[in-house]
């Protein structure tokens, strides 16, 4: 069954993931997702991300879940810009979480990346998703 929303797809298997409990989660892969997992991971999100092939040579990415204490360290995680209605916004407008406390996580001419890295170099972009 074709995916519409990879992107979101990703969110909803880590946010199932972890409120059951697991350690890893088997994402389908690509090179946008690899990236957005690369910013959760380089934020302290995540754990590993490791890129594999299937025998039939498909690429997926197997995510290792962080928890704190028996609970998740992903308390809210979010799609903002959808394929309905994509949110973009210039560097000085790109939203924050929760005063700074999640991440916003942007993909710029400069490649994907955190709000505040996105305010820092003033580039603005497409605001794919919110992390708390």
């Amino acid at each position: 069954m074709p995916v519409i929303d990879p992107i979101a797809d990703m969110l909803t298997r880590i946010r199932n993931a972890q409120g059951q409990g697991k350690t890893n989660v088997v994402i389908p892969g690509s090179k946008l997702k690899a990236a957005v997992l690369k910013v959760m991971q380089e934020e302290g999100y995540i754990g590993d991300v490791q890129e594999e092939t299937t025998d039939k040579g498909f690429r997926q990415i197997n995510v290792a879940l962080k928890y704190y204490q028996g609970k998740p360290v992903i308390t809210r995680i979010g799609r903002v810009s959808k394929p309905g209605l994509r949110k973009y916004s210039p560097a000085s407008e790109i939203p924050m979480v929760a005063n700074g406390l999640g991440i916003t996580i942007v993909t710029t001419s400069q490649g994907v990346m955190t709000d505040t890295h996105a305010r820092s170099k003033n580039v603005g972009g497409e605001v794919l998703c919110q992390v708390l």
